[in-house]
């Protein structure tokens, strides 16, 4: 089985910090190349993921200036890609939209994995293109869609990468772009009221440089609230692995929320409110505690009683690469098993 694995052009795979849909990319090539599934990754010249990885664009390019130069230069990208794949991959998986268009004149099976928010624009899209198959990363957003062929499969971390800290777990931390939908002014409340210091990390995007300015930067103080600025691999363990809780105060219907499961794979409970996928993702008292109220998430700050054993036994359950991986072949074999009997079975809409 040879697979053509397409990631957007902007961010390395694995990125350097920010990047999550990168970092799925990164650790799905690296797991199938690890079970003997041949691997072709379509990428930026950047990247350092361990298969073998072409290109066309050499550089990262990141944050984006412009939407529609970021739009034909994803597209270029796109195409390239899928023409190049075309001659001898059995299976092409893509992690952005403009690609799935060119299975209309490209015989192998698509894969599409949808990482954003429901748009209807993009579902429109989507109906034009029955024959992809789409895969949704929670079930709460496989409700949202109307297509075909879909399967969720959850996102999956390696926990070799993330350990618990063995220090004095004394703070929170916030780790996500410094967004309101992100709810960074929200953390900020919730550790004012429980009074625990936080430590925030994340990238400070111009398109909110206005939001950082005027309802975080007044509250850095260096003591109570900290910003720490972007934080790599290896040092986004260590914020979260001796983190008292993670705060995800979402302000929009998240998809999945990989830094759940990050923070969660170090043993460190997530404080959350509702939105899109997070009930899902995080097991009432188990995983953490999902609230509605800056005064509730504060008290359960205060009060948090959870073992962090236990916190990283439900994450590695629920959450393991080796589980993505799986699933991700299951899924490959059923759809190049059935256009070889020329089955259209049911059993891809799992």
């Amino acid at each position: 089985m040879k697979i053509a694995l397409v990631a957007p052009p902007f961010i390395a795979v694995p990125p350097r910090k920010y990047g999550g849909t990168e970092l799925f990319v990164a650790e799905l090539a690296k797991g199938l190349q690890a079970r003997g599934i041949e691997v072709v990754l379509y990428a930026n010249g950047a990247s350092t993921a361990p298969v073998e990885t072409r290109w066309i664009y050499e550089k990262e390019d990141w944050p984006i200036a412009g939407a529609v130069e970021a739009s034909l230069k994803a597209l270029s990208h796109s195409c390239w890609a899928v023409k190049d794949a075309s001659r001898e991959a059995d299976l092409i998986h893509l992690n952005s939209a403009p690609g799935i268009s060119y299975s209309h004149f490209v015989s192998q099976p698509f894969v599409y994995t949808v990482h954003h928010a429901f748009e209807q624009a993009l579902t429109d899209y989507y109906r034009t293109l029955p024959d992809v198959y789409y895969v949704t990363i929670s079930d709460f957003q496989r409700r949202q869609l109307p297509m075909q062929h879909m399967r969720t499969i959850h996102h999956g971390v390696d926990f070799n990468l993330y350990t618990m800290g063995t220090g004095k777990r004394s703070y929170l931390a916030f780790l996500g772009r410094l967004a309101p939908t992100k709810g960074t002014h929200l953390a900020i409340e919730i550790a004012q009221q429980a009074g625990i210091p936080l430590k925030i990390a994340g990238e400070i995007q111009p398109l909110y440089k206005e939001y950082w300015e005027k309802q975080v930067k007044p509250h850095v103080d260096g003591k109570l609230i900290q910003y720490i600025g972007e934080v790599g691999p290896t040092e986004k363990a260590e914020l979260l692995g001796n983190a008292t809780a993670m705060l995800f105060p979402i302000q929009w219907n998240e998809p999945f929320g990989l830094v759940m499961i990050e923070a969660m794979a170090c043993g460190t409970p997530v404080l959350a409110m509702p939105g899109g996928s997070v009930e899902e993702i995080v097991k009432e008292g188990v995983g953490g505690h999902v609230r509605r109220s800056v005064k509730e998430l504060a008290d359960c700050a205060r009060n948090l009683a959870l073992d962090v054993q236990a916190v990283r036994a439900y994450a590695e359950q629920n959450f393991s690469v080796e589980r993505m991986i799986d699933n991700y072949i299951q899924l490959y074999s059923d759809i190049l098993t059935d256009r070889q009997t020329g089955v259209d079975a049911e059993r891809i809409v799992a």
